[in-house]
């Protein structure tokens, strides 16, 4: 323990405050010294300023803790060094004596370390004399830091990069030796032998204070439940309420019934109602405060988690076995993930913490290891380079990546070397994406508790893999970018067209949705909207809520490391027959067409020819995606050959299916969680069809989020036949919004057809490419465009745009810009970043005049006499031509609402002979081609073979651009920093998707700065 902080230690060459070094002496003493180094964190008041009062220490842990005397950080051995010569042995023993008063004789073991440094065995001697006086035991240690002594580099380095200062600068706070590193015992013995007993001291303390950590693990808290019931009871009383609603009488659906007494049952013989219970009152907090939520994952198998309303999918209708989530094996609670809209999930976190109390609840800490670039960032301020330096080198590493592999790079080796040594190494904590721990007993008496550096947040110190081992229950309360852009789509739906949804009365299975899914038009949907993903829609022909269940799963690293990719689409397109790889596996794979697509089938698979039990297919279950799911799943190889082999596999065919198996390690999603998502993916595609101006605002309001920029969004949404408008000092909100295409217009209602809104659809018939696309029939807000928000411009931000807005509905429009500035107070930046977006063109300034008045009023302040400036009459000033708007709406939103950069080359390149991405589309299969367009994305997915996978974006649409290992190379620095690019290669057509193998790239200059999204 840290004693004596003033503040957080980071940035600090030699943390100040004194040590404090404790063991626990057996369970009882562990919870008291996590608790109160939970009471010390929390009593910091931030993240890494502990405060602890050593009386209070004493007073806590007196009989149950083990006092050291530890390194130079220690109370006694500061005494010695700061009392010099003359007076450190008998200020050192006066601090001993203190602690032996404090914590008991018989509880303080003086600590001997030995690094060959020249006080070393000086100071060894003094400590070991004080003990003695006293009747105290002495202990060796080594006062490790690192395992080896080669380590001892890297150590300093980090020590610097902790310190935020380079090596040199380090130089003299940093022990001149590297031996703080676990040595054997039979060279601490030899360090240590004038000392009797020192070093097998450690083996004798470390056996008596030893106790079972498992042993720790606290209850859940009691849910609370009405008098006379018990939590099976309100449990069963709340399933079967929520089944009448969802299912009918027992009469109607006595199959829904019969399969939620069988899960209840489970339930109960498991004793885990309080489980269910918990998130049932979070979900119901959600759904009463209008938070739109929606349980995924193996929770989607339970009925029980259907009729309480955590989940949105029916396990009866799809057949999905509860046995998935909750096998009667099983031990431990289940694990239920909820998604909450993303920007009010702190609302639910905040719930949770007031319900349960700061000392009961606690967010999982997730550990951040080091990565290529960060790796190689603070490695090279370790080593004196600039930060220049350090941005430019941590730019050429491929983050993509878990090593520095790449050689297309001028960092010096020796950066290389020791960035690459550092990898996986723990750099920070963080908190984990959303679990929560409750528990009865304080959770700071099993795991510390330290503030977050985000406000209202404190996190346990451990990760989430500990806290499983140690059978903490998790609640993972995640938060997801796309429920909050339905939730913002459905309020602007519900309050401009008068059309209310929620996502289980869109109309299901609407031929208009599958068909524009069936164009890989999904630009903004959830899941189908990556490259990958639009390449596979017009192959597989979606017709069916199904076939996007698949679709969700189809395209993960399980499935395309399995081999299941192009299986699974020839045979769903009859270019291949449907065969099994063994009789048995037919009733698991049928579905599927023979091809596993799932972590289900994967299980099943094991348990069908490899002959595994439940446990173990549990075992196979959890391998799936962890950090060490290749060696776990490993585990089970030779029993997994063994049940092969009695059912007459070997040899390739053995091979073929435990690599269909060990593939699912780097992940694959279960069927349960695919029908969760598939859900959102129709819903997204539905309201995007019906609402393509609303969605767009609800997209812009959602930000960050998904795998397009607004700028994209909003080129897409243009081509839809969306307008969309600059942000407007008097009709812009806070956010992005509607406004009525004409003003004053008198709305008819809805625009397009009635018919799409009725609920059962006709039945969905085959789809024909050759069909026109038109969405007006289908799209109810067309006498609607997007307005983008003020929130969207540069420097204004969610807080200055509330201020404005706030201010205009209370005082009224603004009558100038000074009247702007005097009302709100906003800065010099903010009125010419407004300026630079038009948002004055209310005053019939342009833009250029704008900025230029802007300087004048920003003169103005709140509390000022009006019209007192040095400023003089603006000069006539020309408009801004239509690139240097493009420029000012680039630079202070992100987004150009009329037109794309693109359209102001076209002409030279229509000349030139450079195709647009509509008439890539076009283009003969195996022609060779230009393609010119600004560069959206850039990917390299780990299962790719190194070859990178670009997005090009016009004002007709995206072009696909593939990048083969050669030509990546000979293009490195164009391919990898250029905005834009003309792009020549050959056309590779399969089905619907168009392709273009590249074999040169070139850099295109615009006028205009765009910004892509690189390999995430």
């Amino acid at each position: 323990m840290s004693l004596e902080l003033t503040g957080p230690q980071n940035g600090v060459a030699d943390p100040e405050g004194s040590h404090l070094l404790v063991l626990a002496d057996g369970q009882e003493g562990y919870h008291i010294l996590a608790g109160e180094i939970t009471e010390g964190q929390l009593a910091g008041g931030e993240k890494g300023r502990p405060v602890y009062d050593l009386e209070r220490l004493a007073a806590k842990g007196r009989d149950h803790w083990l006092i050291l005397t530890g390194c130079r950080k220690g109370l006694v051995r500061q005494a010695l060094e700061l009392g010099g010569h003359a007076e450190g042995p008998a200020a050192a023993g006066r601090e001993l004596d203190r602690l032996t008063g404090l914590f008991g004789k018989d509880r303080v073991v003086v600590e001997l370390i030995d690094h060959h440094l020249p006080a070393d065995t000086t100071r060894n001697r003094i400590l070991a004399g004080l003990a003695a006086d006293r009747g105290l035991p002495v202990v060796a240690t080594n006062n490790v830091h690192y395992a080896t002594p080669a380590q001892h580099k890297l150590a300093a380095a980090l020590a610097a990069v902790r310190a935020r200062r380079d090596l040199d600068t380090m130089d003299g706070w940093l022990p001149p030796s590297g031996m703080a590193f676990l040595r054997s015992g039979q060279e601490m013995a030899f360090r240590f032998r004038r000392y009797d007993g020192a070093v097998a001291r450690s083996v004798t303390l470390a056996d008596q204070l030893a106790f079972d950590l498992a042993r720790a693990k606290p209850k859940l808290p009691l849910r609370d439940v009405p008098e006379g019931e018990t939590p099976m009871s309100w449990l069963r009383h709340l399933t079967f309420e929520g089944a009448a609603k969802r299912y009918g009488t027992r009469g109607q659906r006595p199959d829904a019934y019969e399969r939620l007494e069988r899960e209840l049952a489970v339930i109960e013989e498991k004793e885990f109602p309080g489980y269910f219970l918990i998130v049932e009152d979070i979900v119901r907090y959600a759904h009463d405060n209008g938070i739109l939520c929606q349980g995924r994952g193996s929770a989607a198998n339970s009925a029980v988690c259907y009729a309480l309303g955590i989940t949105a999918v029916d396990s009866i209708l799809y057949d999905l076995p509860f046995e998935r989530f909750l096998a009667t094996t099983r031990t431990e609670e289940p694990d239920i993930d909820v998604d909450f809209d993303s920007d009010r999930r702190e609302e639910v976190i905040q719930h949770v913490y007031r319900k349960y109390g700061r000392r009961n609840a606690a967010q999982v800490a997730n550990v951040i290891s080091y990565r290529p670039k960060s790796a190689v960032r603070d490695m090279a301020k370790a080593l004196g380079y600039s930060v220049g330096q350090q941005d430019a080198w941590s730019k050429q590493v491929d983050g993509w990546s878990p090593e520095i592999t790449s050689t297309e790079h001028d960092i010096p080796p020796k950066v290389v070397a020791m960035a690459t040594e550092l990898l996986k190494f723990p750099r920070h904590l963080g908190i984990h994406s959303g679990g929560m721990v409750l528990t009865e007993r304080p959770v700071g008496e099993v795991v510390p508790i330290e503030h977050a550096r985000m406000e209202n947040r404190t996190v346990l110190q451990w990760d989430k893999d500990d806290c499983a081992w140690m059978g903490l229950v998790k609640f993972d309360l995640l938060g997801l970018g796309m429920l909050a852009a339905l939730q913002y789509c459905m309020e602007l739906v519900r309050e401009h067209i008068g059309e209310s949804w929620l996502l289980h009365t869109i109309p299901k299975e609407e031929a208009g949705v599958y068909d524009q899914l069936c164009r890989a038009d999904s630009v903004g949907v959830f899941q189908v909207e990556s490259r990958a993903q639009m390449a596979t829609l017009p192959r597989l022909k979606p017709r069916r809520f199904y076939d996007l269940v698949t679709e969700i799963a189809l395209i993960r690293p399980g499935p395309i490391q399995g081999g299941a990719v192009h299986p699974y689409i020839r045979r769903r397109t009859g270019e291949e027959p449907i065969t099994y790889l063994h009789p048995k596996l037919r009733p698991v794979l049928e579905r599927t067409m023979g091809v596993p697509l799932f972590q289900e089938q994967l299980m099943q698979m094991a348990m069908a020819v490899g002959e595994i039990d439940g446990d173990e297919a549990d075992l196979l279950r959890r391998a799936m995606g962890s950090k060490r799911g290749i060696e776990r799943i490993s585990s089970l190889k030779d029993k997994l050959y063994a049940g092969m082999a009695r059912n007459g596999i070997a040899g390739d065919l053995a091979d073929e299916i435990y690599d269909k198996i060990e593939a699912f390690a780097n992940f694959g999603f279960a069927e349960s969680h695919s029908i969760s998502f598939a859900l959102l993916v129709y819903s997204s595609t539905w309201l995007r069809l019906h609402y393509p101006a609303a969605f767009l605002a609800a997209l812009l309001r959602a930000q960050p989020m998904g795998f397009y920029s607004p700028q994209s969004l909003v080129a897409d949404a243009r081509r839809h036949g969306v307008e969309v408008r600059r942000p407007h000092l008097h009709l812009s909100g806070v956010d992005a919004g509607l406004e009525q295409l004409v003003d004053g217009q008198e709305l008819t209602g809805p625009t397009g057809s009635p018919a799409c809104l009725k609920d059962p659809q006709p039945l969905v018939g085959p789809f024909d490419p050759k069909a026109p696309s038109d969405t007006t029939v289908h799209r109810r807000d067309g006498v609607f465009s997007v307005r983008l928000g003020l929130s969207e411009v540069r420097t204004i931000g969610d807080k200055g745009a509330k201020l404005i807005v706030e201010e205009r509905e209370r005082g009224g429009p603004f009558t100038e810009m000074a009247d702007l500035v005097r009302r709100t107070g906003i800065t010099a930046a903010q009125v010419e970043a407004l300026a630079t977006a038009g948002a004055f063109d209310c005053f019939g300034l342009d833009r250029r005049q704008a900025l230029w008045e802007a300087g004048r009023a920003a003169e103005e302040r709140p509390g000022q006499l009006a019209g007192i400036t040095a400023a003089g009459p603006p000069p006539t000033l020309p408009g801004m031509s239509d690139i240097e708007a493009d420029m000012a709406d680039l630079w202070s939103t992100s987004i150009t609402t009329t037109s794309h950069p693109m359209q102001r080359v076209r002409e030279r390149l229509r000349a030139e002979g450079i195709l647009s991405a509509a008439q890539l589309r076009e283009a003969p299969n195996g022609a060779r081609v230009r393609v010119a367009g600004v560069v959206t994305h850039r990917q390299r997915p780990a299962t790719a073979s190194g070859v990178t996978f670009m997005n090009l974006e016009d004002e007709t649409g995206m072009a696909n651009i593939v990048i083969t290992v050669g030509c990546w190379h000979r293009h490195a620095t164009v391919a990898r920093t250029a905005g834009a690019l003309i792009i020549r290669g050959r056309v590779e057509r399969a089905g619907e998707v168009t392709n273009l193998s590249a074999d040169h790239l070139e850099r295109l200059p615009l006028a205009a700065k765009t910004a892509s999204r690189d390999f995430r």
